[in-house]
């Protein structure tokens, strides 16, 4: 006999998962009576977004093929942007404290920046380090030129250096 916890359980997980009462209830009973973690087995493997709009679904990501194309698209985002930061992670999310320091730094400095997730891109993230001839990730890119590191823009923005840096005109 099902306690009234599994009934309710069993009523919102078959709705959920789209399958029978039955085969829910038969799911639990057995969970219940094995003393095991398994709850109900739904049969869509999408079940929650079967009829989930378009704009939800996964977006494939550009893909870059080769170190000439990498090095290509490196150029192009120097080229393009003011102040440019290829770092792991995203300014809202950074994936090392690395690359959190010198977003924490832009910030402070009120910098308008764009920024590529390295780990993203892998080919990016090898092809930036022969761009700039330098080995570690964060770099930073003001007007086109190769700025520095983590260590760098830190030692740059306690001097007052990066300010003047960004504050020039292209």
């Amino acid at each position: 006999m099902l306690s009234n916890a599994l009934r309710r359980c069993s009523t919102r997980s078959s709705l959920i998962l789209g399958v029978s009462r039955t085969a829910v209830r038969s799911s639990l009973v057995a969970a219940a009576n094995n003393n095991s973690h398994l709850v109900a087995v739904g049969t869509n493997p999408r079940f929650l977004s079967s009829d989930s709009h378009d704009d939800f679904a996964p977006q494939k990501k550009a893909t870059v093929d080769g170190e000439e194309e990498a090095i290509a698209m490196i150029k192009s985002h120097v080229e393009g942007n003011r102040v440019m930061l290829y770092m792991k992670g995203n300014p809202s999310m950074p994936m090392c404290g690395f690359s959190a320091r010198v977003v924490d730094v832009l910030k402070k400095e009120g910098a308008d920046f764009s920024s590529v997730n390295v780990l993203d891109y892998p080919a990016i993230r090898e092809g930036v380090k022969k761009f700039s001839e330098w080995p570690t990730i964060p770099q930073l890119y003001v007007n086109g030129e190769f700025i520095g590191g983590c260590d760098i823009i830190t030692a740059m923005h306690e001097s007052g250096e990066l300010k003047e840096v960004l504050e020039e005109e292209k």
